[in-house]
């Protein structure tokens, strides 16, 4: 019924309207009884359990950074199955993020351009509501993204995100730096590997004992990739989350005049998968067997997910697929995992 629900209603819909009214239909699934009934669908089975960041995960499949920014709807999307859930990104400063409209989908692609620009309540308020979270006994991985607030000079970066850290890497499973987000100026100059060093090292000392992973952008250059990779090995982190959106055009089916008035922003969907692919080719190839290397990017079905793990992710995250495959992907994705097990 969703592919009709889709076509009739939902695509007719401003995409971030859309968005905020399918939060309140899973932030309702995160609450028994619904979350008992709707777990009970959605479960993974138990051979797709998988160790990682010295974490157990029910599947290797999870949700990314970006679809729930406030830590509002975590309990629902783990009641939907997905094996971890990835919040924010969440900065040091509440802010409200690019006006609207700042959301487009390209339909044809099954792609999103977004330039949301982190718009979140912040680390205080998401701190407050991991709290909450974690008196739970059922949940899932949880992994905190975090970005510079925007009001705060790329000089001052690493104060900003130390600040974060320091707030909400105790309540985390995981802890994300993200310096790849094409939303904010001047954050993507934070991946040059002579500023990212400082940067990680500042974060991991205020990250205490929470794996800390690195977020990289797909428009780097294979040389970069390598550079940063071998960086974070150096620095001690956990692992790296591989990749962001991409602000390329290139290759797509959408009318141009569609894309054009869409405008700046990343791209996220199906046209990333080629290079998500490759770019976690070549972290697997650079960075030891025990490093963690979390793909993203362009993963629609079970056999995406397949490929990834195949190619050597250790977990592997989708989002936009979401919006075009509704509220049993995670159990579609799982069950056809678990085919091939």
């Amino acid at each position: 019924m969703y592919p009709l629900l889709f076509r009739t209603v939902l695509s007719r819909m401003d995409p971030e309207s859309a968005h905020h009214s399918a939060m309140v239909v899973i932030r309702l699934l995160g609450v028994p009884p619904f979350s008992w009934v709707t777990r009970a669908i959605t479960r993974p089975a138990p051979q797709l359990a998988t160790t990682a960041l010295g974490l157990g995960f029910e599947s290797p499949f999870g949700v990314a950074a970006g679809f729930d920014k406030d830590v509002t709807g975590a309990a629902g999307l783990h009641a939907l199955g997905f094996g971890h859930v990835e919040v924010g990104t969440v900065t040091a400063i509440p802010q409200d993020g690019n006006p609207r409209p700042r959301l487009f989908r390209l339909i044809p692609d099954r792609a999103v351009v977004n330039r949301m620009g982190f718009n979140n309540h912040g680390a205080e308020a998401a701190a407050a509501r991991l709290r909450r979270l974690r008196k739970r006994s059922r949940r899932a991985v949880l992994g905190v993204n975090i970005g510079k607030s925007r009001v705060v000079d790329v000089a001052d970066a690493t104060a900003d995100y130390v600040r974060s850290a320091t707030l909400l890497a105790p309540l985390a499973d995981y802890l994300v730096v993200n310096v790849s987000s094409p939303n904010t100026p001047g954050l993507r100059g934070l991946q040059a590997v002579e500023t990212l060093r400082p940067l990680l090292d500042a974060v991991r000392a205020a990250a205490g004992v929470a794996p800390l992973l690195v977020k990289i952008a797909p428009d780097l250059s294979d040389d970069e990739i390598v550079a940063i990779a071998q960086l974070a090995v150096d620095a001690g982190l956990a692992g790296i989350i591989a990749t962001n959106t991409t602000i390329s055009r290139e290759g797509l089916a959408t009318d141009p005049a569609t894309i054009a008035a869409a405008g700046d922003g990343g791209l996220s969907g199906a046209p990333l998968k080629p290079r998500a692919l490759e770019v976690l080719r070549l972290l697997r190839e650079t960075v030891p067997a025990d490093f963690a290397v979390i793909s993203v990017g362009g993963v629609d079905t079970a056999a995406d997910v397949q490929e990834r793990l195949d190619a050597g992710a250790t977990l592997v995250q989708g989002y936009t697929a979401f919006l075009y495959r509704g509220p049993l992907w995670a159990r579609q994705i799982n069950r056809g995992l678990a085919k091939r097990r």
